[in-house]
């Protein structure tokens, strides 16, 4: 299986199944000199890890992670650096009936197509769970960026039809949304989903502060085009957009950033021109699917083609979208740090400051 290697001078590869012994990651092309250790990252695997709320599935795994390599005293040495997190709390028993019965709306029957095997338990290596060595090689670039002034965060800002109406990046609860006065809407929701047995979709905004202009290049490895390609890559997500351009009754007059010597007037553009990082803000939205695990009985057909219904009775979340949050932000770090030191390796001595006043 190709396609597992993410970044180019700062890499990430993982492995591992959502019921196998273990997931696992090496990074390669970490800088030297970084203050990292188990504790740090343990802190960003606590916002993801399942079992924490009563809306998000019930498998309950410590996520507890080990360095295996590349951290010497406590700095990170410049050699590839190993994290493992072992699995504790598979039941894998509860996806026996899935041996020969395709999940709709699910990975199972593609990857049934393209390797003529797959690990029906959990869904294998197209399970959720291999998100949390994401998050943990995040953790190391957001050290990294953090020292460098640039801070990512992310907030939920829709949830099935529940809306948030304003957002506020400090909101803290259990369903990680931006709007705190519909959190009993939300409660109401997810009572009955899990009642029903049922699961919703929803949306995502990520807010990047801090990040220098010149980050990216400026044909196929955009900076735009990258941060897109490493949102979709997270499970369950369908769609992804760069500032805020989806009215398209706005005319170019109204839209086009306009400027002056205090700086960008607007951020229509999310923070990135031609590919290239602004100075600006960098804002990302994106959208999640409903979980197409649910115990709502639905019609598919059997590994022999014939006609059957299926309801999925193991541990799932109503909505994927709440622990998205930490993934989101991993994966936009993972894409920040990687530019961040392409950028440093080609254009180190360029002055790439902005000629805005309040940059001087």
């Amino acid at each position: 299986m190709s396609g597992n290697t993410f970044g180019k001078n700062f890499t990430v590869t993982t492995f591992g199944e959502s019921h196998g012994s273990a997931l696992g990651c090496i990074i390669d092309g970490c800088p030297p000199g970084i203050s990292i250790d188990e504790t740090y990252i343990q802190i960003e695997l606590n916002k993801r890890k399942p079992g924490q709320s009563d809306v998000t599935t019930p498998r309950r795994e410590d996520d507890c992670v080990k360095i295996l390599s590349g951290v010497f005293e406590g700095k990170t040495t410049g050699t590839p650096i190993g994290l493992i997190i072992e699995n504790k709390n598979q039941n894998s028993k509860d996806y026996d009936h899935l041996k020969d019965v395709f999940r709709p709306n699910h990975a199972d029957i593609t990857y049934q197509a393209k390797y003529g095997i797959r690990d029906y338990r959990g869904g294998g290596r197209s399970s959720a769970r291999e998100t949390a060595m994401r998050v943990a090689a995040g953790a190391v670039a957001k050290k990294y960026l953090l020292s460098h002034g640039i801070e990512t965060q992310c907030i939920v800002t829709q949830i099935g039809p529940v809306l948030a109406e304003q957002i506020s990046w400090e909101s803290s609860n259990k369903f990680n949304f931006a709007d705190e006065s519909k959190l009993n809407e939300l409660e109401t929701l997810f009572a009955d989903l899990i009642q029903e047995g049922d699961s919703v979709g929803a949306k995502l905004k990520i807010l990047v502060k801090g990040c220098p202009p010149g980050l990216g290049e400026p044909v196929f490895d955009k900076l735009d085009a990258d941060l897109a390609k490493a949102i979709m890559s997270i499970n369950a997500v369908k769609a992804v957009s760069i500032g805020d351009l989806e009215d398209t009754s706005k005319r170019g007059s109204e839209i086009r950033d306009e400027m002056s010597a205090r700086g960008f007037e607007s951020n229509f553009s999310g923070g990135i021109l031609g590919g290239i990082s602004s100075s600006n803000e960098i804002v990302i939205g994106f959208t999640v699917k409903p979980t197409s695990s649910i115990r709502k009985s639905s019609n598919t057909i059997s590994s022999q083609g014939e006609e059957t219904t299926l309801s999925v009775t193991g541990r799932h979340d109503p909505c994927v979208g709440i622990r998205a949050v930490p993934i989101a932000e991993a994966m936009t770090n993972l894409v920040l740090v990687d530019h961040y030191l392409r950028n440093k390796a080609q254009c180190g001595e360029v002055d790439q400051s902005v000629p805005f006043q309040n940059n001087e």
